[in-house]
């Protein structure tokens, strides 16, 4: 490690000593007292990993001490997290990869035990149960049934991952979702490690495998969701390239007025950093307000930065950092070292601290937060609590139009003595009426269908579930109750939760009006809200009706939450147990009762909200830290059925071929020790000719496994009936299921077609082409030894960074991707799974060189990675050719050296085994 700055130093903390980064040293040569926090924590992570330049040199740590808010970001740099956290959906395909290469290690002469995340790797699994069952007290059980039966092989291979391997444990199934998880236990904000007889002491920072990772940024922790590929590269010690970016700032001042909760206040802050535009920035939160706000607020907050589109939304450390360390029931010891280091590295926080320079600034007084939700198909989207009924209104229009000019045609048809039949009479009245529980109902456009107090954001938030809690004893002691067409469901982020609303008396309140406990997870929110009663899934299609979910969670993307609800409201807590008794959003609860009482008379919200006051002295009656000490004291372990799982034991996984869940993967096929060179590429034919805006969920398989497709059709060639798909995601360890689905996307044109949607492409090895299935055509070309490349348009492989996105296209046998421009972690992505990343010139692209795709591809002059372009011939059919050159993409040693090696994990799969041998 080199330390060109002299910023080594010592810090006592009780009878410890540590080895830091000393950023008040670094600062006697640079000023950095204006830095932001979060360019702290970046600054302290460069000095830390410093290599005399391989990856890390002095320049990189002088572009970050000198850093120029304003300017556009162009410089980058390499990050290397202290930790990963891994839920079980991106976790699974992470864990595959290591298992495959403890076989490859050993076949190049290393042992399996060689092959171990170098850095503490945690997986949560959370995104597996589902609500099958709800409004019982039994729910929770069976739905922890039906989870376990759907998810046998894939819990038991992590079962045997968890014995396995060093640095990596399990959160077993029924514990928790993974932000709220990492918040209350996994996190260290100041972490402590041995590197070669010497105690460090340094910043919590992480990888996450999920987006909303960023909730962690609530107590001070830097970190971010990243896709599979560079959460395994960082497992196994390589940094992240990144651009030093541009930091928001966010003032806070006031406090919430009555009635307004953390919720309310996060739709608005996302609401204005999305009229702003912080996509690839960091947004850091600052301001005399912080000392009114909560930690489980802050988590709020943070957690929300996918939605207004930052990196992050980072709050620094100070007294209330403090204060939920000692809540959640975390040691002493690391309480006096959080604060020791902060305060030695000037990242404590209190309320006089002179503010940073920001890249730009807004600022909002909390006390003018109003009520809110936001919908109906985005979480920017926010509407006030008053105005949800014109908000619905307006959508209804461009929702029913096509079932209008249906309902014409049948009030024609009927008009003119022809009848009809009765969901045609349904169709053209606009309503169903349907009997539920023996009881006749009338479903109407606006029904809320589904109410669910979901993990995402705010179950980390005592204030807004107790006053669910509170509101559902009020209601309940009026005589209210849920509509019966409402299915709820209470998911808690954690089993704490349900402790103190146990503690508090609340949780019989909440499950007098249907909010049972149906399981600890990430459901509704994700899309695992399960079957709609098959009474109201009828009468939604008898009427073709526009029915309403509320939510607590994160996101409300069309086609999201379920598919038969089509207007989906972001909403706190006790707003979804509100809705469930007003059982539509087709009313404006400030002024219209919610329902009568036991007497007759009208009760409107209003009278059941409880006060800021009351929830207050809830929480401190109710919520210790002996609930945090008493959940997370064996919280590896697991329940009787996760301990009952059968799993192999060894330090090498024993592959069942017969698995359609867990598959040795064939990256590592034929490797030798031997590193190869950047060749050239020949006689490669296009698999695939796309405009702009392709992103990672049009290449990644995901979603539904459709019975005719690539997939569906090798699953039932395996037996698999298609009762028994599951989806994508739970297959993701499963390179046959996966590589089938890679550019399969339904709404993916191929302009070969002239934009016609759908995973097809036109195969050039039969006269005349043929057209079939992109999975098909690669095949074939693979079988006749073709190598292939995509062209495509600006912003190559936007949206999440789905690891299969790359996986997928190396499996077809795509050796290059041709693009005007890519999104930043893709195209590290694809360089990490050993495609080539090339860019077209300025001006230059697919149709201004008359490109349409039957052309054969000639890639030339890439010298061993040592050119930084490379000449492409297009050669048509008829002789003409098409000569252009392209950038190179490889953009640092690091990546030249991945590539020679034929990607990121072989090429630390060649160093461990050289170390063996040395």
């Amino acid at each position: 490690m080199s330390d060109s700055f002299s910023t080594r130093s010592q810090l006592t903390v009780g009878d410890q000593t540590y080895t830091y980064c000393s950023l008040p040293r670094l600062g006697e040569r640079f000023d950095i007292s204006h830095l932001p926090y979060s360019m702290k924590i970046l600054l302290e992570n460069l000095l830390r990993h410093e290599d005399g330049g391989q990856t890390v040199g002095p320049e990189h740590i002088e572009a970050v001490a000198t850093w120029n808010p304003k300017a556009e970001p162009d410089t980058e740099i390499a990050f290397m997290p202290a930790r990963v956290v891994l839920q079980d959906f991106t976790g699974v395909p992470c864990v595959v990869d290591l298992a495959a290469m403890r076989d490859a290690v050993t076949r190049l002469g290393g042992h399996a035990e060689q092959i171990n995340p170098l850095i503490p790797s945690e997986l949560v699994i959370d995104h597996s149960v589902q609500v099958d069952v709800f409004g019982r007290a039994d729910a929770l059980d069976l739905n922890g049934r039906i989870e376990f039966e759907r998810n046998r092989e894939r819990y038991s291979f992590l079962r045997w991952g968890q014995k396995a391997f060093e640095n990596f444990k399990v959160v077993p199934p029924n514990t928790g979702i993974v932000h709220q998880v990492n918040l209350e236990n996994l996190a260290r904000v100041v972490m402590e490690r041995e590197v070669d007889g010497t105690r460090w002491a340094f910043p919590d920072t992480v990888f996450g495998t999920d987006s909303h990772t960023t909730m962690i940024n609530g107590i001070g922790v830097l970190g971010w969701g990243v896709g599979g590929i560079e959460a395994e590269a960082a497992m196994l010690g390589q940094p992240s390239s990144m651009l030093i970016p541009q930091v928001v700032g966010f003032k806070l001042s006031g406090r919430l007025p009555e009635g307004a909760t953390a919720t309310d206040l996060v739709l608005t802050v996302t609401q204005m950093l999305r009229r702003l535009g912080v996509v690839g920035k960091f947004v850091e939160f600052y301001g005399d307000g912080l000392q009114h706000l909560p930690l489980a607020d802050r988590a709020t907050i943070a957690n929300m930065a996918p939605e207004y589109g930052a990196t992050c939304g980072i709050f620094p450390i100070d007294a209330e950092s403090l204060n939920y360390l000692r809540l959640s029931g975390r040691s002493e010891a690391q309480i006096a070292l959080v604060e020791a280091y902060a305060r030695a590295q000037g990242l404590w926080h209190t309320p006089g601290s002179p503010h940073a320079h920001y890249s730009a600034t807004l600022e909002l007084d909390m006390s003018t937060v109003q009520p809110s939700l936001a919908g109906p198909k985005r979480p920017q989207d926010r509407v006030l609590l008053q105005d949800v009924r014109g908000n619905f209104a307006d959508a209804l229009g461009g929702l029913t139009a096509n079932r209008d000019r249906r309902n014409g045609e049948v009030a024609d048809f009927i008009n003119e003595g022809g009848g009809a039949a009765v969901g045609n009479e349904q169709l053209a009245k606009g309503h169903a009426d349907v009997e539920i529980d023996g009881r006749k109902v009338r479903l109407k456009d606006g029904a809320v269908v589904i109410a669910a107090i979901t993990s995402c954001t705010n179950t980390s938030n005592p204030a807004v579930m107790i006053g669910a809690g509170l509101l559902a004893r009020n209601a309940a002691a009026r005589g209210l109750t849920r509509q019966p067409w409402v299915k709820t469901s209470l998911g808690p982020g954690s089993r704490v939760v349900t402790d103190y609303l146990e503690k508090a008396g609340v949780l019989k309140e909440l499950e007098k009006l249907g909010f049972y406990v149906v399981g600890y997870g990430c459901t509704t929110c994700i899309g695992n809200s399960g079957p709609l009663p098959t009474e109201v899934s009828a009468g939604i299609a008898a009427g073709d009706l526009v029915v309403a979910s509320v939510l607590s969670g994160n996101r409300n993307f069309e086609g999201r939450v379920h598919p038969e609800v089509k207007a989906n409201y972001l909403a706190s807590p006790p707003l979804v147990v509100a809705y469930a008794i007003a059982g539509t959003v087709n009313i404006d609860l400030t002024r219209e009762p919610l329902g009568k009482d036991r007497d007759g008379n009208d009760v409107y919200l209003r009278d059941i909200w409880p006060s800021n006051k009351e929830i207050g002295d809830v929480i401190a009656a109710t919520v210790g830290p002996e609930m945090f000490k008493q959940n997370y004291a064996d919280v590896f372990k697991g329940d009787s059925r996760w301990a009952q799982i059968e799993s192999p034991e060894g330090q090498a996984y024993r592959w069942n071929a017969e698995s359609t869940y867990i598959k040795n993967p064939p990256y590592f096929e034929g490797m030798t020790m031997a590193v190869g060179r950047i060749a050239d590429i020949h006689g490669a034919r296009v698999l695939g000719l796309f405009g702009d805006s392709i992103t990672t969920d049009h290449i990644s398989p995901a979603g539904n496994i459709k019975k005719d497709s690539p997939a569906g059709r090798f699953l039932q060639s395996r037996g698999v009936q298609p009762a028994d798909f599951n989806s994508y995601g739970s297959r993701r360890g499963n390179d046959d299921v996966m590589v089938r689905g890679t550019f399969a996307n339904i709404r993916i044109k191929n302009l070969m077609f002239g934009g016609e949607e759908g995973g097809n492409t036109l195969y050039f090895g039969a006269q005349p082409p043929e057209k079939m299935s992109i999975y098909d055509a690669a095949m074939k070309y693979k079988a006749a030894g073709t190598p292939l490349v995509v062209v495509a348009g600006k912003e190559y492989g936007t949206g999440s960074s789905r690891d299969w996105a790359a996986k997928g296209t190396n499996l077809l046998g795509v050796k290059a991707v041709i693009a005007e421009s890519f999104e930043r972690i893709h195209r590290s992505n694809l360089v990490g799974m050993g495609v080539l990343p090339l860019q077209f010139l300025p001006g230059e692209n697919a149709q201004t060189l008359g490109l349409d795709g039957s052309e054969v591809f000639d890639i030339s002059g890439l010298e061993d990675g040592h050119s930084r372009r490379a000449t492409v011939t297009a050669t048509h059919a008829d002789g003409r050719t098409a000569t252009f050159q392209a950038h190179v993409l490889l953009l640092t040693p690091k990546e030249v050296e991945y590539f020679r090696n034929g990607g990121l994990l072989q090429y630390v799969l060649r160093q461990l085994a050289a170390k063996k041998a040395a």
